[in-house]
């Protein structure tokens, strides 16, 4: 995380004045640690653990970075939670945790590993994560070559006298784009495909800024300047769902964040997704997890499922 960067409880909503059992998401915005270049940061763990304490932000609670993570785990095991996802990385993985989602790690991992994170600013480098992200661990020659690419980074990083600041910075962006496309063809079945291309990076940019506005793909279409069989065709392609199930899924997602990390009424969080009424959404919800929305919400924190009522729509 960027050494100043302020961060921010997302409160519960519908909990005015705090006070709930579960405090919500903390939103950390990037900045550069004293003397690092503008746009990404490379640090280790301990460095990690320290400026958490510095800033009084528990890592071990779930939070949203506006900023990339690259993990990798030199030595030791460090357990990691990425939206529901649960990773156990252990020395030579890696992993990309994309700006945005929300994270939280093991702290007893955290403390006894050993291993580098390098963080950046989106728009930094060009080279965008694959859509199914799972660790990664090189091996043979890509073994190698990460390695050295990583080594040549972090030498970079340190070295901040020898070039003028802009020429450091656009080394850098160099490198770490470098690195990532290195990771991109270390993993089992070589690299992803940038199949989907302009239209679906458009699609998805769109999808991610304004999912609580509309779940209807053909409002994306019309401001895009595409079809929606185009969207559709990109977004399979890149993702293997369609237009409207990458759509349903983020939705879906968010949905699930203010469920688990927030006390919102099912209700609210209805709303926060773009729902007008939350029978809807509990159709939605329902149809697409197979659970009520507070039937998930108790099963996620470990709590007996709630009665369903015989109604439909209910939750």
């Amino acid at each position: 995380m960027g050494e100043n960067g302020r961060s921010r409880k997302t409160p519960p909503a519908g909990s005015p004045g705090g006070g709930p059992r579960h405090a919500g998401i903390t939103d950390v915005s990037y900045r550069p640690s004293l003397g690092a270049p503008l746009g990404m940061d490379v640090l280790d763990f301990e460095e990690l653990l320290r400026r958490g304490r510095r800033r009084g932000i528990p890592l071990s609670s779930p939070m949203r970075p506006t900023f990339h993570h690259l993990l990798h785990v030199r030595s030791g095991t460090l357990g990691h939670t990425v939206d529901f996802s649960e990773h156990v990385l252990g020395a030579g993985d890696w992993l990309w945790v994309r700006a945005g989602q929300v994270h939280q790690y093991h702290p007893a991992g955290l403390r006894a590993a050993r291993g580098t994170f390098v963080i950046w600013q989106p728009g930094f480098v060009t080279a965008q994560p694959p859509y199914e992200q799972s660790p990664v661990r090189p091996a043979g020659r890509h073994l190698a070559a990460v390695d050295l690419a990583l080594r040549h980074l972090e030498e970079e990083y340190a070295d901040l006298a020898s070039l003028p600041l802009d020429v450091h910075v656009e080394t850098l962006r160099m490198l770490l784009g470098v690195l990532l496309l290195r990771l991109a063809h270390a993993g089992p079945g070589t690299a992803p495909s940038p199949a989907g291309g302009e239209a679906f990076r458009a699609y998805s940019a769109a999808v991610e800024r304004d999912f609580a506005g509309t779940h209807r793909v053909g409002d994306y279409a019309a401001a895009l300047g595409w079809s929606t069989r185009t969207l559709t065709r990109a977004t399979l392609a890149a993702t293997g769902s369609t237009a409207k199930q990458y759509l349903d899924a983020r939705v879906l997602l968010e949905a699930k964040r203010l469920l688990v990390h927030t006390e919102a009424a099912s209700a609210e969080v209805a709303r926060q997704v773009g729902f007008r009424d939350p029978g809807d959404f509990a159709k939605f919800f329902r149809a697409r997890d197979g659970r009520t929305p507070l039937e998930f919400r108790a099963q996620a924190r470990g709590r007996p499922a709630p009665h369903r009522p015989g109604r439909r729509g209910g939750g």
